[in-house]
């Protein structure tokens, strides 16, 4: 699920912390706004917007952590607007329903635990890449020449 991979330079202390940074904004505001899907993904948005000129260390875990909780936004949304569904109009709970929250809990706990450890690791310097959005990351994030 995670590769750490080499990097073309060592970042600073200061870059580690800052890209270390990018994943503990997605922490911090799922603790926040826990029942509101779109803020885990405007935290990370805004701090990858105040650190998008910064350093190529910083910039490139700044994206992925964005693209990981982009996709975490679908999943969460459409979860979360199902749940209101069932409280506020006649649509019963189903089987389909309690398998696709376990699903989205699941997909949670791993991001999670993934984000976690990705925090941690590069607050150490590795460089980690996540399985589908490392890929797309570096497709995106180029080192200045």
């Amino acid at each position: 699920m995670i590769q750490e991979k080499p990097f073309a330079y060592h970042p600073t202390e200061h870059e580690k912390e800052k890209a270390s940074n990018s994943y503990l904004m997605s922490l911090v505001a799922l603790i926040a706004g826990l029942p509101l899907p779109i803020i885990n993904l405007l935290a990370t948005f805004f701090f990858f917007l105040a650190n998008r000129k910064g350093p190529y260390f910083v910039r490139w875990h700044c994206t992925q952590a964005l693209l990981s909780q982009l996709a975490l936004l679908g999943i969460n949304s459409a979860s979360f607007w199902w749940t209101v569904s069932i409280l506020f109009s006649d649509e019963k709970v189903s089987n389909e329903y309690f398998a696709y929250i376990f699903t989205v809990i699941v997909f949670n706990i791993l991001e999670i635990i993934s984000t976690i450890y990705a925090a941690v690791q590069t607050r150490k310097g590795k460089h980690l890449e996540f399985l589908f959005f490392g890929g797309i990351t570096n497709l995106i994030c180029k080192p200045r020449s």
